[in-house]
């Protein structure tokens, strides 16, 4: 299963759409299998004046697509976002805290 966890260092990160850094882990058999950290800006393009709310959640749909996500990780999801998620068959696990690499192994068990 592949699980996008957002990260703030080791840890759960807080909103989806402000994610600086998005992990992309393989989870199999209740074992992280890959681990890659990618460097995302949400952070930057959710406030940037140039580009409105709607390229700003294309980008983040373009991630979820490319890697391919089964399920997502993160501390906090706006509805509008959580909504597109659902539209795309990816499953939401909202709320999280604590160490992300647990929390996907969690996730993937779901």
């Amino acid at each position: 299963m592949i699980i996008a966890v957002n990260i703030s260092g080791s840890l759960v990160g807080g909103g989806l759409g402000r994610a600086s850094t998005m992990a992309v882990a393989k989870v199999e058999q209740g074992q992280i299998v890959s681990w890659n950290e990618v460097p995302v800006g949400w952070d930057v393009s959710h406030d940037d004046p140039n580009l409105d709310h709607g390229t700003h959640h294309a980008r983040i749909v373009t991630f979820m697509r490319d890697n391919h996500v089964e399920t997502v990780v993160t501390g906090h999801i706006g509805p509008p976002m959580a909504h597109t998620l659902n539209l795309m068959g990816i499953a939401l696990v909202d709320g999280v805290t604590g160490p992300a690499r647990e929390a996907a192994i969690a996730a993937a068990s779901r």
